[in-house]
């Protein structure tokens, strides 16, 4: 069974001559253990389509399945507990609450699921300590630079056993060491059964991943294996 998967979705804003139809007909799915890389030029739907795995949009028509579960007939509650327990995503924005401390921020869904403040605080700052910020465990995301900050996002988005992982240019703020080290913890991840999605415009990033998906006016034009060098892969894309 596929983790993720979505079958012949689109997605609209707005109406009559201001619409825009930024998912056009998609399929795509993700098995366990997979690496997936979406590449395109800005505007062509790879956030779009992220949002849509990840439950934070709908599509105007289509499914969007996660571990077989359709999310569109679910409650918002029922949607929320799943993407808890079984969604990271990596924001392009970080999406870290302010008031808490780094440690607090990554152990917050296990919290909200039901783990005990002490042992969602240990499991937070051994994912904090797997992006090699542990000792910014009790620091506050005002007092951390951008780098930190995303690290702390990536910490939140692989903390406990989520099987599946959406990561919106998850480098950008990273110098290339500390990125790199970022992907070879996805790949981790995967490796070990989680499945999943990463947005790059880097040809080197999407060098990381099993399969590469290029998207151009919300749909997929092309979809290969990592290609040998970054002039390749971009080639494939137009």
């Amino acid at each position: 069974m596929t983790v993720i998967s979505l079958t012949g979705v689109h997605r609209t804003h707005g109406a009559g001559d201001a619409t825009v139809h930024a998912l056009r007909g998609v399929d795509f799915s993700v098995p366990p253990g997979e690496l997936v890389a979406v590449m395109g030029p800005s505007g062509s739907g790879k956030s779009t389509l992220l949002n849509l795995a990840g439950g934070l949009d709908s599509p105007t028509r289509g499914t969007v399945e996660v571990e077989g579960v359709v999310l569109g007939g679910l409650s918002r509650r029922a949607l929320a507990r799943l993407r808890r327990r079984s969604i990271g995503y990596v924001f392009q924005d970080f999406n870290l609450i302010p008031s808490l401390t780094a440690a607090e921020n990554v152990a917050l869904p296990l919290e909200l699921d039901g783990m005990s403040v002490r042992k969602a605080r240990g499991t937070a700052v051994e994912s904090l300590s797997e992006v090699g910020i542990e000792d910014l465990a009790d620091r506050f995301p005002d007092d951390m630079s951008g780098g930190q900050q995303q690290r702390v996002a990536i910490a939140r988005a692989v903390v406990g056993r989520r099987r599946l992982i959406l990561a919106d240019e998850p480098t950008g703020a990273l110098d290339s060491q500390t990125g790199e080290a970022v992907l070879k913890l996805l790949r981790s991840r995967c490796d070990n059964g989680a499945a999943g999605v990463l947005v790059t415009h880097d040809a080197r990033h999407a060098g990381w991943a099993d399969r590469v998906i290029f998207l151009r006016d919300g749909s997929i034009v092309d979809a290969s294996a990592p290609l040998p060098d970054a002039d390749s892969l971009l080639e494939a894309g137009r």
